[in-house]
């Protein structure tokens, strides 16, 4: 990159996290012509790790509680996703008066390409993973990054040209834009999520709505037909609307398989690999963005039938002994478990539950109580959740090796287990990947062995 060209040319830039966007956002400023430092609480192997190879690079780096004492007024500070304000070594940056950025902002400052952003509670890996694969199909240089797990300052790095970036954008990463600015906005979905960390819905959805904040009359917005989140009159952009259940829609979907724009059929959803009305809204949301960068819809839609949907969503581990099993355990919010039983046909066993974010479980329960015959409860909630559904028959478990014995010992044949958490992880998981993981060989290796009755201790709130 062009240093005289960018706006951290000579400037002191400080980066606070030295997770990978962290990582990213040092190594992009410092090519940047920058002069970089790093800073992060943690003191674990895999950042000191970090921090040796950043000071090889000619990047300052403190840790630990010498984070919190950087005595420098930088020009610029760049945040990292998921750490929140209060942290002291935002305290200590935010206390000298230093404009305060994030990485998704210090990427989009320096991004020469057409920006896709996608955002929503549920569904954005999967439309960020389908609208990339779809526009690749079509013959565009795209590219996935942001919350997906690249960020986007690492795909800015070196000589790479793109036509179009699309960017996984969750409203951690919205807080603290300034100027992002996407060519086309999509918007999903929106339901109870995080709320460990906004007051309110009210601010989550704040939050969220960012995403529309600088674009103009000359943009798109992708937005669900039948949305109620959204005050249309605020969006400059121009919209293309979608709906699994509004024939009116710009993108609608006809005998619940076959997606259709401007009444032509653009794909039967028999045809690929994805299920469900909330895999049927991704794909339009997908095409949505597609249509109105004028890519081929035919190519579009040959590219969907390679597509496999993302491990730890849907996911189909096994079928023994008349029992089906489904590791759903990217669903960290109860709208995302409400999509994952509609997806399920016949007898129903659900293991759910995990860290408490804020959030009741009541708004489902009727839901839970119609289509689900036994609920297994793990994690922080396990307890709340058992009164909010009752009188739903629910068993709660001491660990997910537990849930999944007792799923095993109680299931009939024709029953089907679905891991749907509802909630995130890190009560005890690193992540959902760890979690789903971990649920995946378990089932594995319960369907090795006979199940030692004495060893499945069924708790009945």
């Amino acid at each position: 990159m062009n240093a005289s060209s960018n706006p951290y040319a000579g400037k002191k830039a400080v980066v606070l996290g030295l997770g990978r966007s962290g990582l990213a956002a040092a190594r992009l400023l410092k090519c940047s012509g920058a002069e970089v430092t790093a800073c992060d609480s943690g003191e674990s192997p895999i950042l000191m790790e970090r921090a040796e190879l950043l000071r090889k690079e000619g990047i300052s780096v403190f840790t630990g509680a010498d984070a919190a004492r950087d005595n420098v007024v930088h020009d610029i500070a760049v945040l990292s996703p998921g750490i929140e304000e209060t942290a002291p070594i935002v305290v200590n940056v935010l206390r000298k008066g230093i404009p305060l950025i994030g990485e998704l902002e210090l990427a989009f400052t320096l991004c020469p390409f057409p920006v896709v952003a996608i955002t929503g509670t549920n569904g954005k890996t999967t439309t960020t993973e389908l609208t990339t694969l779809m526009l690749r199909g079509a013959g565009l240089r795209a590219a996935s990054c942001g919350n997906i797990g690249t960020p986007m300052s690492e795909l800015l790095e070196g000589e790479v040209t793109w036509d179009v970036l699309l960017v996984e954008v969750s409203s951690f990463q919205l807080e603290t834009i300034r100027t992002f600015h996407p060519k086309v906005s999509v918007w999903l979905n929106l339901s109870p999520n995080h709320l460990d960390r906004y007051p309110s819905m009210h601010e989550y959805r704040a939050a969220k709505l960012r995403i529309f904040e600088n674009q103009t009359a000359d943009d798109w917005a992708v937005i669900p037909a039948d949305t109620k989140e959204l005050d249309l009159s605020k969006i400059k952009a121009k919209g293309i609307t979608f709906s699994t259940t509004d024939p009116s829609a710009d993108l609608s979907l006809k005998d619940n398989l076959r997606i259709q724009y401007g009444g032509k059929v653009l794909l039967d959803l028999s045809t690929t690999r994805l299920r469900g009305p909330h895999n049927a809204a991704n794909v339009m949301a997908a095409f949505g963005a597609c249509i109105v960068l004028g890519a081929d819809t035919r190519m579009m839609a040959d590219a969907i039938r390679e597509y496999t949907p993302p491990a730890h969503r849907c996911e189909f581990i096994a079928e023994r002994e008349g029992l089906s099993w489904i590791n759903d355990s990217k669903a960290t919010t109860l709208d995302a478990m409400e999509q994952a039983i509609r997806s399920v046909q016949g007898p129903l066993i659900l293991i759910a539950g995990g860290k408490d974010k804020g959030f009741e479980f009541s708004p489902i329960a009727n839901f839970v109580r119609e289509h689900v015959s036994l609920a297994i409860l793990i994690g922080e909630m396990r307890h709340r959740i058992a009164r909010d559904w009752a009188p739903l028959h629910c068993l709660e478990a001491e660990s997910l090796q537990e849930a999944v014995l007792i799923a095993r010992k109680e299931a009939k044949s024709g029953t089907t287990i679905l891991f749907s958490p509802g909630t995130s992880s890190f009560d005890m998981f690193c992540d959902y990947v760890e979690r789903g993981e971990t649920f995946r060989r378990l089932v594995k290796e319960s369907m090795g062995t006979e199940i030692p009755l004495a060893q499945v201790a069924i708790h009945n709130p």
